[in-house]
């Protein structure tokens, strides 16, 4: 039986499983002998920590994400990937706040059975969680982080690793930002854009990048302004940027904000174009105010048009999941199958403790998987060689794909 039969029998199985909450956590137990699989659990459970939004303007991307990497453990048991262990996702939500997802590895990482880590959503949160993993040597892997110091630190002349446990499959804004430059720029012709963005970390980054290639490539940047995250009213800013005429918006940030800013650009007369990275590729973004023809790049390719990510999808379907497996479904899955196949590795006939970290950090850095989203490994910092990209386009209410990438360096 090849893979993707293997996978849609697991999630048929799957579908009628018992999920079981452990006392006084948010550890998720499913599959084992416990409950009925003929897996050897008898060395003990091991934890896949989980780190982003389940509740705020941002859980609709957090759960999607949960559902995904719970997916990927329960497979786990039922396929006893783990000799004598079973498996279990905690999650934790990190409510898109630094501050509360560093509360939250901390919480994880006292934990000596939690193998590694998975998330965080946003780059400012990782911020705050990496450090905290490191110092105990947990591997982290992110799905959605964008924001290159992450991986390359703060001078991208002088890259330099700065969180030798943290990994992402996710590409980074070095190469998001000016992808969606060179497209504004070079096929739909806008040639003087205003750029806005929330100030947050990954916000500021990603508009930052943009604007550095799309004044390359000759366009104007006639404004660059900033909102706050959690800001309603944008008159004031929008009556700053109508004088200048702009062809087009580039906004840095996330849906909760940018659905909201298109409307108002609208209703002010400024009826061009808002362009925007994967925070605001969500559905959300069009209930929220987002407007037919708005643009928006995301990592990797769409995960519905993937052969690779067919069984994934079919998986999850089955699993009855209540939310949509989101933007970083397909991303997530992969990150935990990174984990539990690097975890298959260190462990192999013997049993897990701290000592196996070091062997499990480097069958991570090692990886070479097929995976749903594509083919999985990462270079010398901890990001992804995939460097796969798609534009986005709203589309009968919803966002659409136009052509998907690889970004060209000019």
């Amino acid at each position: 039986m090849d893979r993707k039969r293997t996978v849609v029998a697991t999630a048929a199985l799957l579908a009628g499983a018992l999920a079981l909450t452990a006392c006084s956590t948010n550890r998720t137990e499913t599959g084992g002998a416990s409950s009925g699989s003929s897996c050897d659990t008898s060395k003990g459970t091991l934890v896949v920590g989980f780190v982003a939004p389940l509740s705020g303007g941002l859980s609709a991307l957090g759960l999607g994400m949960k559902n995904s990497a719970d997916l990927a453990v329960n497979q786990a048991n039922q396929a006893c990937k783990v000799p004598g262990y079973k498996l279990a996702l905690q999650a934790e939500d990190d409510q898109a706040t630094a501050q509360i997802a560093g509360q939250a590895a901390t919480k994880l990482a006292s934990d000596p059975n939690v193998v590694g880590v998975i998330g965080t959503l946003n780059s400012s949160t990782a911020q705050s969680v990496a450090p905290i993993l490191g110092q105990k040597k947990i591997v982290e892997i992110s799905p959605a982080n964008t924001n290159p110091s992450l991986t390359q630190g703060d001078n991208p002349a002088s890259a330099s690793r700065p969180n030798p446990t943290y990994f992402r499959v996710a590409t980074t804004d070095a190469v998001q930002g000016p992808f969606a430059a060179q497209y504004l720029v070079d096929k739909a012709g806008k040639k003087n854009i205003a750029v806005i963005d929330d100030g947050k970390t990954y916000g500021a980054g990603l508009a930052a990048a943009f604007a550095a290639e799309a004044q390359k490539r000759g366009a104007k940047v006639v404004a660059q302004e900033k909102v706050g995250e959690k800001d309603t009213d944008f008159s004031g800013v929008i009556s700053k940027i109508r004088p200048l005429n702009p062809d087009a918006v580039y906004y840095g940030g996330e849906y909760p904000v940018a659905g909201p800013l298109s409307k108002q650009l609208a209703a002010a007369g400024l009826n061009v174009p808002l362009m925007g990275g994967d925070g605001i590729q969500d559905e959300t973004y069009v209930s929220l105010g987002g407007r037919e023809g708005d643009l928006a790049t995301s990592v990797g390719a769409p995960a519905d048009q993937l052969p690779s990510a067919k069984a994934f999808i079919d998986a999850y379907s089955a699993a009855g999941y209540k939310e949509p497996y989101s933007t970083y479904g397909a991303l997530t899955y992969d990150a935990t199958n990174v984990l539990i196949q690097g975890l298959t590795t260190a462990v192999g006939s013997g049993t897990f403790s701290n000592t196996t970290r070091d062997a499990l950090l480097t069958a991570v850095q090692d990886t070479n998987l097929d995976g749903a989203s594509g083919k999985v490994s990462f270079d010398q910092y901890g990001d992804t060689t995939n460097k796969v990209l798609t534009i986005y386009s709203v589309q009968g209410g919803k966002f659409a794909p136009v052509e998907s990438g690889e970004f060209q360096a000019s």
